[in-house]
């Protein structure tokens, strides 16, 4: 049992105040002219504090605090949802959508650092109904923002933001319907999308939807369309099912399918559906250019990225993946993630097998998965999914015992336990282990040996510990059969390991 998260599953969710960390900076080359300005006052900031504009994920302006006052200068072309984010002392992790055109000048004050609850003077329709929304709701966002502030357990701040999501339902029939109503409409049919059947609100969801689209003005047919495959998702593929094919372009503009790399006999795949401004996308890729480069053809990533084309053809990291590097051209609203992925959040995984059915399913990143899911593929057949650190790398089968070596992948200074009550499961029995060679049972292990010859970043810091476990004979040879760590919850499980290759 791994008793530590090694890297929780950091997910960049596409919703309202989320965070967005590590967005990519201005595009080279940047050719707008036409500008807007963000002016902000509160004298609780901190000098040094910095704040950041974003347009589609890229990071267009910022400047540094002082004497609590900063500015920014936002390249727009047209009517622009910018994002706001105050990275200092007191300021919570959370954006504020500031709706721009050409020649304005938007000034936010406030006497706190809780900015998204801060006065907004705009002369934009689209602000003033924002406002209108933030207003309505102002005590339960600020409850979210406090308790962000206090590293509250997500649960407890999630009752707050669905309560801020119901209020933001409860006002939207009085508004109009313009850009800023409908982004907070998408908003929430993202959130009800992301917990399905547990989103409290589905009928009222429903017909809101519903309502604003009778009563939406010509322009706005394609957001519409986008609110209503949220609120009404098509089918999502699960573990199991067939893979689906789809278009998607390169960065030379040349169009490809993702079927042209489905049903290669001995080789899977694994889709990367990720952004330039996702932190945990940026740390899982020297692992996964590691594995990609050791699976000698077993492994073909195909990375499916959620920018604007521009961005993500001109950013220096996007031109640096090895793998296939695609995008939908949809800003990841597309068919493709409608259909693969359960929720809105990046990175997500989906490994596909040479027989093109869906193998496993997952949002994050934690260190070791990749090494372990190529450990699995190079192995003895096996499903390690459920906990992709750990692999079987060999099965002796003797009359009087089961042998199996196990590899566990994790990072420096994190360790895992295997408990005494670990056993094989076949023929609708247990088999209980009765000894273990290079652990002890029931104690913590920390991995040793170096995993690659990487010195930086997590890759660097990844290392592995092999062992062997004895358990009772089958008494009747299975075709397949699981390991199982115990009962406890978080026990590791290995499904489905086959004898012989």
């Amino acid at each position: 049992m791994n008793k530590q998260t090694i890297i929780t599953a950091l997910l960049v969710l596409i919703l309202p105040l989320s965070p967005w960390r590590g967005v990519r900076s201005e595009a080279a080359g940047q050719t707008q002219t036409k500008t807007a300005t963000i002016i902000g006052y509160s004298p609780a900031l901190k000098d040094g504090t910095v704040a950041e504009s974003t347009v589609d994920n890229v990071r267009i302006a910022n400047d540094t605090v002082k004497d609590g006052r900063f500015s920014l200068t936002v390249p727009v072309e047209g009517l622009t949802k910018s994002d706001l984010f105050l990275e200092g002392e007191g300021c919570p992790n959370h954006l504020m959508t500031i709706w721009l055109k050409p020649g304005i000048d938007v000034k936010l004050t406030g006497t706190d650092c809780l900015f998204p609850l801060w006065k907004v003077d705009s002369p934009l329709p689209e602000q003033q109904t924002l406002s209108r929304i933030t207003e309505y709701g102002r005590d339960t966002l600020a409850e979210m923002l406090r308790l962000g502030l206090a590293n509250a357990p997500w649960e407890e701040e999630k009752a707050v933001y669905m309560k801020y999501l119901k209020q933001t339902m409860d006002i939207l029939p009085s508004l109009p319907v313009d850009a800023a109503s409908l982004d907070e409409l998408e908003g929430v049919a993202m959130m009800a999308r992301n917990y399905q059947k547990d989103f409290p609100y589905m009928e009222q969801l429903k017909e809101l939807e519903a309502s604003t689209a009778a009563r939406a003005p010509k322009g706005f047919e394609e957001q519409l369309a986008l609110i209503h495959t949220q609120v009404y998702p098509p089918h999502i593929l699960q573990v199991g099912e067939e893979a689906i094919d789809a278009e998607l372009t390169d960065m030379q503009g040349q169009k490809h399918h993702l079927a042209e790399m489905f049903g290669q006999p001995g080789r899977y795949v694994l889709l990367d559906f990720w952004s330039l401004g996702c932190y945990p996308c940026r740390i899982s890729e020297p692992e996964m250019r590691w594995v990609y480069e050791q699976s000698q053809g077993k492994l073909e990533i195909i990375g499916i990225n959620q920018d604007k084309l521009s961005a993500w053809q001109e950013d220096d990291f996007s031109k640096s993946i090895a793998w296939k590097n695609w995008n939908d051209g949809k800003m990841g609203k597309a068919d493709v993630e409608n259909h693969y992925c359960d929720m809105k959040a990046i990175p997500y995984y989906v490994l596909i097998s040479p027989d093109k059915h869906i193998l496993w399913k997952g949002a994050g990143y934690g260190a070791g998965w990749f090494l372990g899911m190529a450990e699995a593929i190079s192995g003895p057949k096996q499903d390690n999914t459920a906990n992709l650190q750990l692999a079987v790398r060999s099965i002796g089968i003797k009359p009087d015992a089961t042998t199996i070596t196990f590899r566990y992948y994790g990072q420096e200074g994190y360790w895992f336990r295997i408990v005494k009550d670990s056993y094989l499961e076949a023929n609708g029995k247990k088999y209980k282990v009765t000894a273990a060679d290079g652990i002890t049972l029931d104690t913590e292990i920390y991995p040793k040996e170096k995993a690659t010859t990487a010195t930086e970043g997590i890759i660097g810091k990844l290392f592995f510990t092999d062992f062997t476990l004895t358990f009772e004979p089958f008494d009747t040879m299975p075709a397949t059969f699981d390991f199982k760590e115990g009962d406890g919850e978080g026990a590791f499980v290995i499904r489905n390991i086959t004898i012989g290759k």
